[in-house]
């Protein structure tokens, strides 16, 4: 990684969204500004919706080039559309069906699918497509959107899953034992790590530990294996869920 993380540290979870949210449109000007449009992969998850809720309404749902953005998923479980756990639904609930993004432009990970591994493959050919990637090169998002579980998984790359260590494929099916859904669609650490920004959202006391761990344990952790390789990493985070970190980390990162 070029330079090292950056922790944004807000109030509350509002305040969160809010900067959340402001880094979005941020990131989506430059890359327009830059390259004529914006690839955002999205991620699903409590805090992730309160920021797509935020940047569908007004002033953040202006300032976004909509029609010229794709969207992308980190990952999706496998149920049905109109299944309350889909990220696929809570996002087009929230922000897809909100904005202007036109709908061919919207990329799902088909987590309906009979056969998860076809999917995958499926996924991974349609980013090898929209990216114009050889055969050995990967996707480059203009915005990976991360959030933190309790385990401190992230998208669905769990600990201890051979997902996460995965080297060759962009996409893969996971099967999470652990996980309330264990059945999972996931882009895996090569295309994470490739993004030009990736940011990290996370929210509420319960996450202290994980992120304490995150932040200081040499990637043992996923969230720990997060290290763009040519880009930037952003924590934004909350007051509770900071809460365990240490001043020298506070001082060291919070730049």
């Amino acid at each position: 990684m070029d330079q090292p993380p950056r922790l944004v540290v807000v109030d509350d979870a509002p305040a969160l969204a809010d900067a959340a949210a402001g880094a979005i449109v941020d990131a989506a000007t430059d890359a327009v500004a830059a390259r004529g449009r914006f690839t955002l992969a999205l991620a699903g998850g409590a805090t992730p919706r309160e920021t797509y809720m935020r940047l569908a309404g007004p002033p953040f749902a202006e300032s976004v080039p909509w029609d010229r953005t794709w969207a992308f998923f980190g990952d999706e479980r496998c149920v049905p559309l109109d299944h309350a756990e889909s990220n696929y639904g809570m996002a087009s609930a929230t922000l897809l069906a909100k904005v202007g993004i036109p709908a061919e432009r919207v990329y799902r990970m088909r987590g309906e699918a009979e056969d998860p591994e076809a999917a995958a493959t499926e996924y991974a050919r349609t980013l090898a497509s929209v990216f114009e990637t050889k055969r050995g090169g990967l996707p480059r998002f203009d915005l990976v959107l991360l959030g933190l579980g309790l385990d401190g998984h992230i998208a669905s790359l769990f600990p201890g899953s051979p997902a996460a260590k995965e080297i060759f494929r962009t996409v893969v099916a996971v099967h999470a034992a652990a996980a309330r859904i264990p059945q999972r669609l996931t882009l895996t650490f090569p295309v994470i790590n490739a993004a030009a920004r990736v940011i990290f959202l996370v929210s509420g006391a319960e996450k202290a530990k994980t992120l304490k761990a995150a932040l200081s344990d040499g990637g043992l952790s996923p969230a720990g294996r997060v290290r763009p390789v040519d880009g930037t990493l952003t924590w934004i985070v909350d007051r509770p869920a900071a809460s365990l970190l240490s001043p020298e980390l506070l001082r060291q990162l919070g730049r």
